[in-house]
C-alpha cells in the first residue's frame, strides 16, 4: 500500500500470498490489490473470506506480504528491498471489532496507554483532547464495564487516534451498535478527520454503512478488487452477480435475450422456467446484446409491487400473475415469496400485508417497472 496523509492523492498497492490451513489441509490465499486512498473513508466491502481483514493486517504489519506498503514518502514495507518497519513504529491506528480495551484500566488510562513515552502533562493533554472530541471526557474515571457499548467504541477510537496515526484501520467497529449510536459516532469520526485528514480504511459487511460512510468503496472477492468507485454507483448498478448479492438484490435470475426493441429502448428477456413448457418474459432496459445472449437479471424485492386483482392502465411493462408460496415477517418488513413461473421475493410493509390479507396459495399479480430490472453479463 502506498499512501500520503499530506496529499489529496494517495497511491496504494499491496500484493500478498498467505498460506492457511483449512480443515487439516493447505489452502493458498492470494491477496493481490492496488488502489488509491485519499484522506477520508475508503470502504472495504465484500463477503467473509474475501481478504478485507488480511489487507488491514498487512498495512498494520501483523501479516507479512509480498509487495510494497508506504505512507507518503515513507516506506513501511518492501519485500524487494527487505524493508519492514516494526508494528510499533508504523504510526497506524487499528480498531478491531472486539475493541480490546483493558478492563482493569480507566477510560483515561486506556486512551493514554500508547503515550507512555511522553511526559505526564502531554499525555494528559492529548488524551483529554481526544476524549472531548468523542464526547466522553465525563467518563474518564470509569472502567469499560461501567459504560455502554457505544461509549466503549468511542474509547477505542480515542485510544487509536491519540497517537496521531497517519492511517486509521477500522475492522467492522460499529457492527454491534444500533443505528442511532452508530450515526453519532460516524459524525464524530468525520469531524475528527476533517481536522486531521488521514486515510481511513473501513471494513464492513453492511451496505447501509457503505452508502452512509463511503466517499469510495472497494469491493473485494477472493483477494482481488472486483469493483471500485462511488458507493451509490457501485451498489445500485453492479456489473457482477456477486456484487448484486452484496448490494441487496434479492431476486437474481439467469436470462437470455429474446427480442430487441430498439425503437422503444427496451428488450425482452426470457427467464428459464421452473417447469418444462413454460417460461417468463421480462421487458428490460436495452443494452448492447444480440438475441440469445446469456445474462443475469437482478430485481430488488422492494422494487416490486404486489396486487390482489389484475392491474390495468399502468406504465409498468411487466405484470406477472402468480401465487403466494409464503409470507414471512422480518423485523418491521414483510417478504412474500411468489411463484410466477420463477420464485420472486417481494418486500412490503406490515400495513400492506394486513390490508391485502395475504395468505399462502392466494392469486396475486406482480408489477415490475422496466428500469427496476438490472442487467449483468453472465
Amino acid at each position: 500500500m502506498r499512501s500520503n496523509s499530506n496529499s489529496k492523492n494517495t497511491n496504494a498497492s499491496l500484493n500478498a500470498r498467505i498460506q492457511k490451513k483449512l480443515l487439516g489441509g493447505e489452502c493458498d490465499f492470494t491477496l493481490d490489490v492496488e488502489f488509491n486512498a485519499s484522506p477520508g473513508f475508503t470502504i472495504l466491502f465484500g463477503p467473509s473470506g474475501s481478504g478485507k481483514t488480511t489487507l488491514l493486517d498487512c498495512v498494520a504489519g501483523l501479516t507479512v506480504p509480498q509487495g510494497r506498503i508506504g505512507v507518503g514518502e515513507r516506506i513501511l514495507f518492501d519485500s524487494r528491498t527487505k524493508t519492514d518497519v516494526p508494528v510499533r513504529l508504523r504510526s497506524i491506528g487499528y480498531v478491531l471489532q472486539d475493541l480490546a480495551l483493558f478492563p482493569h484500566l480507566t477510560v483515561e488510562q486506556n486512551v493514554e496507554y500508547g503515550l507512555a513515552h511522553l511526559p505526564r502533562r502531554e499525555r494528559k493533554d492529548r488524551s483529554l483532547a481526544r476524549l472531548r472530541e468523542f464526547r466522553i471526557d465525563h467518563l474518564r474515571e470509569q472502567r469499560p464495564s461501567q459504560i455502554s457499548g457505544g461509549e466503549r467504541q468511542r474509547v477505542a477510537l480515542a485510544r487509536s487516534l491519540v497517537t496521531n496515526p497517519c492511517v486509521l484501520l477500522l475492522d467492522e467497529p460499529l457492527s454491534a451498535l444500533d443505528a442511532v449510536t452508530k450515526a453519532k459516532i460516524i459524525d464524530d469520526l468525520r469531524r475528527w478527520n476533517s481536522d486531521h485528514q488521514v486515510p481511513i480504511l473501513y471494513v464492513t459487511h453492511s451496505r447501509e454503512e457503505v452508502i452512509a460512510l463511503g466517499e469510495r468503496v472497494l469491493v473485494l472477492e477472493n483477494g482481488r478488487i472486483i469493483a471500485h468507485g462511488v458507493p451509490h454507483e457501485v451498489l445500485t448498478a453492479p456489473l457482477q452477480e456477486s456484487i448484486a448479492e452484496l448490494a441487496g438484490f434479492e431476486n437474481i435470475f439467469e436470462a437470455s435475450v429474446w427480442l430487441v426493441h430498439e425503437d422503444r429502448g427496451t428488450m425482452t428477456c426470457r427467464l428459464p422456467p421452473k417447469e418444462a413448457g413454460s417460461f417468463v418474459l421480462l421487458e428490460t432496459p436495452l443494452i448492447r446484446a444480440e438475441t440469445g445472449t446469456l445474462l443475469r437479471v437482478g430485481i430488488r424485492a422492494g422494487d416490486i409491487l404486489l396486487a390482489i386483482s389484475k392491474p390495468e392502465g399502468l406504465s409498468a411493462r411487466n405484470v406477472l400473475p402468480g401465487r403466494i408460496i409464503s409470507v414471512e415477517r422480518r423485523d418491521v418488513v414483510v417478504f412474500a415469496t411468489v411463484d410466477c413461473g420463477v420464485e420472486m421475493q417481494v418486500q412490503m410493509t406490515l400495513a400492506a400485508r394486513d390490508e391485502l390479507k395475504l395468505k399462502e396459495g392466494q392469486q396475486v399479480w406482480l408489477v415490475i417497472k422496466t428500469y427496476s430490472c438490472h442487467l449483468m453479463r453472465k
